[in-house]
């Protein structure tokens, strides 16, 4: 017999039991994280070259490459974000 499958509820991270707060920083640094890990593999940069365009040494920029997550903060990952030009804002929607 299988698993029932359960409809998320939009953040993996609420429906795996984290709190509201926690489940939200967890939700935007793997959005972030992952927006960046696609950017970097669309350039078609080196990572030495990514790595100056981000200020990170190429191993860091291998760190978000392969999502290794756990290494950056959101306060990291906004700052990246900004060094590409991007404009990171928060919904603030319920």
């Amino acid at each position: 017999m299988s698993e029932p499958i359960i409809e998320s509820g939009g953040n993996v991270f609420a429906d795996l039991g984290f709190e509201p707060a926690e489940a939200a920083i967890l939700k935007m640094r793997a959005d972030l994280l992952n927006d960046l890990r696609v950017y970097i593999e669309k350039s078609g940069l080196t990572q030495t070259e990514m790595g100056e365009r981000l200020q990170l040494t190429p191993t860091r920029v291998a760190d978000l490459v392969r999502g290794d997550w756990e290494k950056f903060s959101l306060e990291s990952l906004i700052t990246l974000a900004a060094r590409v030009g991007w404009k990171v804002s928060l919904d603030l929607a319920a």
